[in-house]
């Protein structure tokens, strides 16, 4: 079938809702997070068929993608949903997405909510993960600091950020953010004893400058909070190499 340009996103979601084969809608992205959409903010928008189904929409998205400037479709099935992000990028901005027509009593929003909650032993298991790759390349950027090796320094302290904020969110049994909605989710759903604010700012020095002392300060807030979750091996397994990543 030849692929046809889409029409707006009001448009669309019009013709979606008018088609028995489409069981929801979902809109993620910056449109379903309050405050977010600038002037260049298109609609990312999941349409749901059942399982089985078929519909001439896809008409709109050839093999079930399409993206332009104003409108990024994706048409899945409900099983494919189901299975979207879990793991994978697109966890959070499903996790966090607004339902826009859920035909199934609420199976869909039950979906997606269920993406914001890793379990218990995914959770334990990533966030062992995390921290171990946090601390590897903390050690790296403190002793390229020793070391003299000031870009390399700066470098490793960058890395060191995405694989802490993994570890964060897992120890809260979430997926992380992106970068885009970090503070926009930290305003909201804020991590159980963090100070928001302090975090922003530490991580934000840690990915100017990478700051020996403040990457320092902000693991030993890390490791008392991985020990408490079970992690304590993890860190342990690092052995005198410990010392250069904690406070002097």
């Amino acid at each position: 079938m030849t692929r046809q340009q889409p029409p707006t996103y009001a448009a669309f979601t019009g013709l979606a809702v008018a088609d028995a084969a489409v069981t929801g809608l979902v809109l993620k992205g910056s449109r379903a997070h309050e405050g977010m959409p600038t002037a260049h903010s298109d609609h990312d928008l999941y349409v749901v068929l059942a399982d089985g189904a078929a519909t001439d929409l896809t008409r709109f998205a050839g093999h079930r993608t399409h993206r332009t400037p104003a409108l990024d479709l994706v048409v899945v099935t409900l099983a494919e949903l189901r299975d979207a992000g879990m793991p994978g990028f697109e966890r959070y901005p499903l996790a966090r997405a607004r339902v826009v027509l859920d035909r199934l009593g609420g199976d869909i929003t039950r979906i997606l909510a269920a993406k914001a909650h890793l379990g218990a032993d995914e959770a334990f298991r990533d966030s062992g993960a995390w921290l171990d790759a946090y601390a590897n390349s903390l050690y790296r950027s403190v002793k390229n600091a020793r070391d003299g090796h000031a870009l390399a320094a700066r470098l490793d302290a960058a890395d060191s950020i995405g694989f802490l904020l993994e570890l964060l969110f897992a120890l809260d049994r979430g997926p992380r953010p992106y970068n885009t909605y970090l503070e926009w989710e930290l305003a909201r759903y804020p991590l159980p004893g963090r100070d928001s604010g302090a975090l922003l700012e530490a991580v934000g020095t840690i990915a100017r400058t990478g700051d020996v002392p403040t990457q320092r300060r902000l693991f030993a807030r890390v490791e008392a909070a991985a020990r408490r979750a079970g992690h304590g091996a993890v860190l342990d397994a690092w052995g005198e190499d410990l010392t250069l990543m904690r406070p002097r």
